[in-house]
């Protein structure tokens, strides 16, 4: 019963659409229609401009964040619920039920999710992320970066002899679900026709 109680709270949450209410909310239009398509900050970005942009990567990043933190306050602080949680409030955003499944590519979430785990671990891969697009502009491969590092990263930082396999796996998990996501994002990326980060609305 708790885990149920777990997984259902930490995806309602995590299916806050927030990318989608934000740009509802203030521009009157629906952000699946513009760009790439997705409910993330950075189609938010390209599509409404930066302060948008902003305050959905910081509601998103949050919702990760607090489903972590409530599960921990008010449940359990045992590590299979925490990692369930983790698991659980990305896979809301992912698959958003408010949204007929059509969700964002998890990475601000992620990184709530885990911020409330492990911060060294989070602010390592956020350093990853910001070389990368510094040098390249490209959002999609700080990303991309960032997420297929992020296993290496908590197993040299933040893993030691007391972490449960089921940390472990949702480290692993999360990030091959972020890579999944960015599929269309690599393929653009090879034949070299991936959008630069310009910060304008289009």
């Amino acid at each position: 019963m708790g885990f149920m109680l777990v997984f259902l709270m930490a995806y309602f949450l995590g299916s806050i659409p927030f990318g989608y209410l934000m740009v509802r909310m203030f521009e009157g239009k629906d952000v699946r229609d513009s760009g790439s398509g997705n409910i993330g900050a950075t189609n938010v970005l390209r599509t409404c401009g930066r302060g948008i942009a902003v305050l959905t990567l910081v509601l998103d990043g949050a919702k990760g964040y607090l489903a972590v933190l409530l599960t921990s306050r008010f449940i359990s602080q045992e590590s299979t619920t925490m990692a369930l949680a983790t698991a659980a409030v990305v896979l809301g955003h992912v698959f958003p039920i408010f949204l007929k499944f059509r969700g964002g590519k998890g990475v601000a979430t992620s990184a709530g999710a885990f911020l409330a785990l492990s911060v060294v671990t989070v602010l390592g891969a956020f350093l990853v992320f910001g070389i990368v697009v510094t040098l390249t502009r490209i959002v999609s491969l700080g990303s991309i970066t960032a997420g297929a590092l992020f296993p290496l990263l908590y197993f040299f930082i933040a893993h030691n002899s007391n972490t449960s396999l089921s940390l472990v796996f949702v480290v692993s998990f999360c990030s091959a679900l972020v890579l999944l996501r960015h599929q269309e994002n690599i393929r653009r990326l090879l034949i070299g026709t991936e959008n630069k980060l310009t910060g304008q609305k289009k």
